[in-house]
């Protein structure tokens, strides 16, 4: 199986909710659409499965273009964040529901009604009862079973765990790849969390304002963005940043010169740059001497259960340092931050990556 979208885009009036996209999946992949709200992740999905049509650009299954074929002629099953359920039937009737469609005989519906139930954790008793007398968990299981029944080539997901405690959340995540790993069925599953695309694996699609800014293998994506907008979408919270400029062989940050800490930049043009780093990077304590200091002001702080985001303005930049343990700095205060050179990456004037952190290159 293979879904292919040929420089695919979708404009409605005078707005563009997907520029021209090219991407492909591959029979048996898991693939994630990194974006914020309103990035294009919905659109897209609706575009694959066949919800609303491109204004320009073709989609291919299996080589064949289906780009004006019905959604209810496509091998798809879709997963929304909200439970989608029908009220009135049963969580049995609700799984069968496909199946019955498709006119299969009363025991091969009941087989694959109750292994996707068991799959699912949904025991018989649950089987029995209505969406609305199961709890929101329950009824994403049951949304995922009757997804997992139809045996559908391509599985959209789209923030399908957004709605749950985190618990399950995370239960759910570990599950997800393991339950549809042996169907063959391309499986593309929408998300606003970069952790949670790191958990999924696969490949990434980030994508900001309508675009595709990058699409490789995670880790990839993650350690190596091409560009300082990949960067910001794949960092929760989104990568610090500050100007830089190269000069005569040195790389300066404000006023220091950082040849010796930087060397893997040394094959870089002169001129302007903007350096980019994590949060889980920026520290409030220094650990080595050869750390980068700044020195801010506290804009205030976030206490997470382990882990506190400590909020900085630096020269009119608002940086965010997650830090672990409980840190409740007093608001309008000085506070000097420390960065590893190592964990520093450069991009050009126009936002394109000019050197990789030196930690991500050797991962």
């Amino acid at each position: 199986m293979s879904l292919k979208l040929e420089a695919v885009s979708k404009s409605v009036g005078l707005d563009t909710h997907i520029h021209p996209t090219t991407l492909d999946f591959a029979s048996g992949s898991m693939n994630v659409l990194l974006g914020p709200t309103l990035s294009g992740k919905t659109t897209l999905m609706r575009l694959m499965a066949g919800l609303d049509q491109p204004t320009e650009g073709r989609v291919f299954w299996q080589g064949r273009d289906v780009t004006g074929m019905r959604v209810q002629d496509r091998q798809v099953a879709m997963v929304y964040q909200q439970f989608i359920n029908y009220p009135s039937m049963t969580v049995y009737e609700n799984i069968a529901s496909p199946l019955r469609i498709r006119g299969l005989s009363s025991g091969e519906i009941d087989a694959k009604v109750r292994a996707a139930a068991e799959m699912m954790k949904l025991n018989a008793q649950l089987l029995d009862r209505r969406p609305l007398e199961l709890s929101g968990g329950q009824q994403q299981r049951c949304a995922l079973a009757r997804a997992l029944v139809k045996d559908a080539g391509l599985v959209l997901l789209d923030e399908p765990l957004a709605n749950l405690d985190y618990k399950l959340r995370e239960e759910l995540r570990a599950e997800i790849p393991r339950i549809f790993e042996e169907s063959g069925a391309i499986f593309v599953y929408a998300t606003t969390e970069p952790h949670e695309a790191l958990l999924l694996g696969g490949n990434t699609a980030c994508l900001w304002e309508g675009r595709v800014t990058q699409f490789g293998l995670t880790p990839s994506v993650y350690r190596r963005p091409t560009d300082a907008t990949t960067a910001r979408v794949f960092s929760d919270p989104p990568m610090n940043f500050v100007s830089v400029s190269k000069s005569g062989g040195e790389l300066m940050i404000e006023d220091r010169r950082l040849s010796s800490q930087f060397p893997s930049f040394q094959g870089l043009a002169d001129g302007p740059y903007l350096a980019g780093f994590r949060a889980n990077h920026l520290k409030i304590a220094k650990t080595s001497d050869r750390e980068l200091a700044f020195d801010c002001r506290v804009a205030g702080t976030e206490i997470a259960g382990s882990e506190s985001f400590v909020h900085v303005d630096h020269g009119g930049e608002r940086w965010v340092a997650l830090v672990h343990g409980v840190h409740d700095l007093a608001h309008h205060t000085d506070r000097t931050v420390y960065v590893d050179p190592a964990h520093v990456y450069v991009f050009a004037p126009d936002g394109s990556l000019a050197a990789a952190a030196a930690y991500a290159e050797a991962g």
